[in-house]
């Protein structure tokens, strides 16, 4: 039987959602192994002088537990 693990991360891309859960992902991949899926839990965006300086995703990470 499997068990597993839901960790919260956030990222930010200066271009889009997207390029941002990607970046998260990359991370997460460089210390978390097994990794089986993930959901956007929010998207946020960081303004200045009326347009979008940072694009922000909070997301879940699921991944296997080893042993």
């Amino acid at each position: 039987m499997a068990v597993a693990r839901v960790t919260r991360i956030t990222a930010s891309s200066p271009t889009g959602w997207q390029d941002a859960v990607q970046e998260g992902l990359k991370r997460a991949n460089q210390t978390l192994r097994g990794l089986t899926g993930l959901e956007v839990v929010s998207q946020k965006a960081k303004i200045v002088e009326g347009k979008i300086a940072e694009y922000r995703v909070t997301m879940d990470i699921t991944f296997i537990l080893e042993g």
